[in-house]
């Protein structure tokens, strides 16, 4: 692998056409980056809209249709931390080439399924190998990008997210509807593999490898251990509902407790003898990174509004499933947008006070799209709502992600980079299980319109109260900050 790197000689001492080329393999690098960034969240929404062609095309049951769904979730979610973790050991460039080229190898084994089972297994793949990608992404923003970058740097992060939400609502129906080359379904998988293999050629080519100290190894306990209990947290919550909450499910949750400890005991004897756990516990000591991190997991609750959104609109007002993904467009739009003028709002108010405007925009748009919610298709103000949601959320996403990392050393950055999106996977496993089993709970065995309007909104206002707690927790984070770096 090259020794590429985005930084040039000062400038006293660098010709401008050096200056110039390092600028350019600078902005390379960032596109190769941010489509490792974007590919794993298009994939978790994508295949929402292709659930009736993958049942026709496969004849796949009930159960492996939402294993599709959640085996990819919970695979993703176990193995972000470890992902993490080994970008920080053996080089993030290596490791974002690994995790690329299994997920594109994945993606075409999900695209050349024969029956339910090998798509299913196919998603597993995918889910693990985003986990060793998407961590890479950010440690090595954090690793590469002087402070002063990633505001902006983070900004374009944030849009790819909006990006992810657009492509895969109105994305999926497209490429289902348009049937390109007589694929179908097929087309949402294999539309992964000419953009993965750019994206390997990319990365070879433009980002540079950050290698950290020799001699360091991964914590086999530690992660034995950590993906036990990801996976009896995560499983359970992520398929609970869907199997009417079998008493193993309910053991395993419960027995998850206890194996954080036993967790937490074993990486914490393993700093004691000087060796380099897994979970890092003492990043948890710093009040901003264990404050982040819960901020990160009760953003992502609102998962429950994205799976009660679609099934209000199509269940309760009878909507097809492309004109739904069309309906989450205002959304899409706010999403798109904020995160491109984020850098003059940091620049003007700053970057907590800037995540504290996301969390309030969020609450207040969806506390309208809620009040507005009913029987009937809903007007401009039920849109605005949303539009006031999007811009909330492409604030807050980079947001809480750079005030994590900015506390957190380089050599380090991987291992915080997959604790914060495990959490954000946790949280959204946890939404969909507990604010979806409420709007579940009140649609009832034979919903009318008005249930589906009416669990949308018990749903959504129990989110709306998460979130007004979100924007009191926001707000400690700044004073938090300047007592930590007092005398920095």
């Amino acid at each position: 692998m090259s020794d590429n790197t985005l930084t040039a000689a000062p400038c006293a001492a660098a010709p401008p056409s050096a200056s110039a080329a390092a600028h350019a393999q600078s902005g390379w690098a960032l596109v190769v980056l941010l489509i490792g960034a974007i590919l794993p969240p298009v994939d978790y929404f994508i295949v929402n809209l292709a659930m009736p062609s993958i049942h026709d095309g496969l004849a796949a049951t009930a159960s492996q249709l939402q294993l599709v769904v959640s085996a990819y979730a919970c695979a993703n979610a176990v193995a972000q931390i470890t992902g993490g973790r080994l970008g920080d050991l053996y080089g993030r460039k290596r490791m974002f080439m690994i995790g690329m080229a299994g997920f594109v190898l994945a993606s075409t084994l999900c695209g050349l399924a024969t029956d339910g089972t090998v798509l299913v297994f196919g998603r597993i793949l995918q889910g693990l190998f985003a986990a060793v990608l998407a961590p890479q992404v950010l440690a090595t923003i954090r690793s590469v990008y002087a402070p002063h970058e990633q505001v902006r740097v983070m900004g374009l992060y944030g849009f790819v997210f909006g990006v992810a939400a657009v492509i895969g609502q109105l994305g999926g129906g497209a490429l289902i509807s348009l049937h390109p080359f007589g694929l179908g379904w097929r087309a949402i998988f294999l539309v992964n593999l000419p953009i993965g293999v750019l994206a390997l050629l990319g990365s070879w080519r433009f980002i540079p490898e950050s290698r950290p100290p020799r001699g360091a190894r991964i914590d086999i306990p530690g992660t034995l251990l950590l993906s036990l209990f990801l996976l009896m947290l995560v499983y359970p919550l992520t398929r609970g509902r869907e199997q009417g909450w079998p008493v193993w499910m309910l053991f395993c949750l419960a027995a998850s407790a206890p194996v954080l400890g036993l967790l937490l005991h074993v990486e914490l004897r393993t700093l004691a003898a000087g060796k380099d756990p897994l979970l890092d516990v003492r990043l948890l000591r710093n009040p901003v990174v264990a404050l982040g991190l819960a901020l990160a997991f009760l953003f992502y609750l609102m998962s429950a509004f994205f799976l009660s959104y679609g099934i209000y609109l199509q269940g309760g007002l009878h909507w097809s499933p492309l004109a739904s993904g069309f309906a989450i467009l205002p959304f899409g739009v706010g999403f798109l947008s904020s995160p491109l003028v984020m850098p003059r709002l940091v620049a003007r108010f700053g970057g907590y006070r800037v995540l504290t405007l996301g969390y309030v925009l969020i609450a207040l748009g969806l506390a309208t799209a809620a009040t507005l919610a009913g029987p009937v298709a809903p007007g401009a103000g039920f849109y605005a709502g949303l539009a006031a949601m999007g811009i909330g959320q492409g604030l807050v996403l980079p947001s809480v992600v750079r005030i994590v990392l900015a506390e957190v050393e380089p050599a380090r950055a991987g291992v915080a980079s997959g604790m914060v999106t495990a959490m954000l996977q946790i949280g959204a496993a946890v939404g969909a299980a507990t604010l979806g089993g409420l709007f579940f709970a009140r649609l009832g065995e034979h919903p009318a319109a008005l249930d589906y309007a009416a669990g949308f909104k018990v749903s959504m206002f129990a989110l709306v109260t998460i979130l007004s707690v979100c924007v009191l927790l926001s707000m400690a984070l700044g004073p938090l900050h300047r007592r930590l770096h007092a005398h920095d």
